[in-house]
């Protein structure tokens, strides 16, 4: 893309190259919010245009695999500050804050990405996709429960699991295929036997 912006126009450009240059520093300005509501915006003019947006959207949504996901959430959580915890609870100009409560909305919003990729999934109706999703998510919550020993879990100590809770909820109201039950409730039988029962309780 930088070489297409610094190239001479040739006889075929159909674009002068200040032009392109100028184009893609507003694409690289656009924030993700409003990306998206341009996207929802042309698809709603054009129908041809609509059905080229899914394409592309499926292209990305095409390979979903759990094991990636549980790493990138374990990474993420992995690395959440103390810090930013210790810096802002307790006495503020705005009141106390709670330093737990503090810690499990940091907790939230670091798989708050995640989550948003299987409401996608699911807005799509890519069930299969946002099975597997949903599955790598509660794998990472699950590695981070086990495994971690930052600080920063000591401070969200019931964060790992009312979040594996809530992500199955979720994911359990807008699932349309009752075989994808199955395989879930086998999948949390063999892998997370000690939070089994409890998600049947739910």
């Amino acid at each position: 893309m930088r070489e297409q912006m610094t190239q001479k126009p040739t006889n075929n450009s159909t674009m002068p190259s200040t032009k392109i240059a100028m184009n893609k520093q507003v694409l690289d300005e656009v924030s993700t919010e409003h990306a998206n509501e341009i996207l929802q915006r042309l698809a709603d003019e054009d129908a041809k245009i609509s059905k080229r947006i899914q394409e592309l959207a499926l292209e990305y949504l095409t390979e979903v695999d759990p094991d990636c996901i549980a790493e990138d959430i374990f990474y993420d959580l992995n690395i959440l500050d103390v810090e930013d915890v210790w810096k802002n609870s307790g006495s503020t100009r705005y009141g106390y804050v709670d330093p737990y409560e503090l810690a499990f909305e940091i907790f939230e919003e670091a798989l708050e990405p995640y989550i948003d990729d299987l409401r996608k999934c699911q807005e799509l109706s890519m069930d299969e996709k946002a099975k597997l999703h949903c599955m790598g998510i509660l794998k990472g919550i699950d590695q981070f429960e086990r495994e971690a020993t930052t600080e920063f879990k000591d401070w969200a100590v019931d964060a790992p699991y009312e979040n594996f809770i809530e992500v199955f909820e979720e994911w359990r109201k807008e699932n349309k295929n009752p075989k994808n039950l199955e395989d879930m409730d086998e999948f949390i039988k063999k892998n997370f036997p000690e939070w089994y029962s409890d998600v049947l309780k739910e």
